[in-house]
């Protein structure tokens, strides 16, 4: 995501190293890569994105905003079992507890 960002705007290979923090060798594995899914396109030594890795990157900004939503969903609804779980405790227990209570009063 982060080289075809830098790359929107038109990029070579040192800004895309630098920006989206890559050693030399992953950045060459990622624009080859990136060149082969025809998301990005070299003319000389820069960089450009493609329709296609236009189209890629607007569509993967909904799917990841979605997902981030759904991810904070999914951590409200385990705390709501654990409440629910917490409250299924038998109640023997909650009994003990009141009568060990009692005792210590008088």
């Amino acid at each position: 995501m982060d080289i075809l960002n830098v790359a929107s705007k038109g990029a070579k290979k040192t800004k895309i190293m630098y920006f989206a923090n890559l050693s030399h060798k992953l950045l060459e594995k990622y624009l080859d890569e990136a060149v082969g899914l025809g998301f990005i396109y070299s003319d000389d030594d820069s960089y450009e994105v493609t329709k296609k890795g236009r189209t890629f990157l607007e569509k993967y900004n909904v799917f990841s905003s979605r997902y981030s939503k759904v991810g904070v969903e999914f951590q409200r609804m385990q705390l709501e079992r654990e409440d629910l779980e917490r409250l299924c405790t038998p109640m023997r227990s909650m009994t003990q507890r009141i009568a060990v209570g009692r005792r210590r009063k008088k």
